[in-house]
């Protein structure tokens, strides 16, 4: 079995005129490699002058988790993108990648995280909260959010990441009896935090996008695309260096608000679902191994089904329109 590796590549082009610094990170989860492939070839064009950066600082971290990559799976030791904070003492891979990676997303105004998901469905963006002052996730950058979203070319946007998974993480806790590392840290108030929410946590702003299905061939230039819209919508690029996103009507906005997480390898789902099924009041989504039926508390949308979870982690999410406005 080979070694684990020990470093992680950056890549950083600084124009002479100052801007924005700007962060774009893919496979932070290792076998969700869009985004590593947008940017070897964004960085080509760079290199060749085909693409001329402005100004600002722009830094590429094409693979941000190479233990998760090196093995094609989701996951090193664990989730990188869960408990995301500088360690007091490394305990595991991830802990020695966030000793890095903390530090660089703190010296950015902005990231892009690219991911790609299990089940089928189309490529959608995800952003932060509204703005606040309360102490789950203070933000004060909802409108550069919004507005970068919109831009970035997928017909579907979602908010309410983190106080949906807080309202999951008490049921969690709930559960939760063994006093192994796993169990201590999905039960950690903590555990929800990941790029995105550390970003924001230094006072930045971020977007996840979601660039479809891990091996949906679209993928790698759905996530080209946003990278570059995104630097133009920063003036880091010229307008000509990529087609505008001109929709005939506006992404569909929703809000998830509750996750249900996999109790026992046991529950079952009711039928294959793919990201952002409608679901009517009632409607079995799944049995759990007991023979309890899971039905839709309202009319909705089901989020992430995952048929590969492991017990004590998500499920599914589910979803509502959001009142927001981009």
């Amino acid at each position: 079995m080979s070694s684990q590796p020990t470093h992680i590549r950056i890549h950083q082009y600084a124009g002479l005129l100052p801007g924005p610094r700007f962060l774009v990170t893919g496979a932070v989860h290792g076998n969700e490699i869009h985004g590593t492939q947008a940017m070897a070839e964004i960085m080509r064009q760079l290199d060749a002058g085909e693409l001329v950066l402005q100004r600002g600082t722009l830094t590429f971290v094409p693979i941000v988790n190479p233990l998760a990559h090196q093995l094609n799976r989701r996951e090193g030791d664990r989730n990188l993108n869960r408990n995301l904070r500088p360690p007091v003492i490394a305990q595991d891979f991830e802990d020695r990648i966030a000793r890095v990676l903390c530090p660089l997303i703190a010296q950015h105004d902005g990231i892009l995280d690219l991911h790609s998901f299990q089940g089928n469905g189309p490529a959608f963006a995800m952003i932060g909260p509204r703005n606040n002052s309360g102490e789950l996730e203070p933000f004060t950058q909802e409108s550069t959010e919004s507005q970068l979203a919109a831009a970035l070319g997928v017909g579907r946007i979602v908010e309410g990441w983190l106080s949906t998974y807080a309202l999951g993480l008490q049921r969690r806790q709930q559960r939760t009896h063994d006093g192994s590392r796993r169990a201590s840290l999905i039960s950690d108030p903590h555990y929800g935090v990941g790029t995105t929410e550390y970003m924001r946590s230094t006072g930045g702003w971020a977007i996840t996008l979601e660039c479809g299905q891990h091996l949906d061939p679209k993928g790698p230039e759905v996530a080209r695309l946003a990278i570059l819209r995104s630097l133009v919508f920063l003036g880091m690029l010229p307008e000509s260096a990529v087609e505008p996103h001109r929709p005939s009507q506006p992404p569909e906005l929703l809000q998830l608000y509750d996750v249900i997480d996999r109790e026992d390898m046991g529950d079952g789902f009711e039928r294959e679902w793919a990201s952002f099924d409608a679901i009517e009041k009632g409607q079995r989504i799944g049995t759990r191994a007991s023979g309890e039926a899971v039905l839709a508390p309202s009319e909705g949308r089901i989020v992430f089904p995952n048929v590969k979870s492991q017990p004590g982690t998500e499920w599914f999410y589910l979803a509502r329109p959001s009142d927001r406005k981009l």
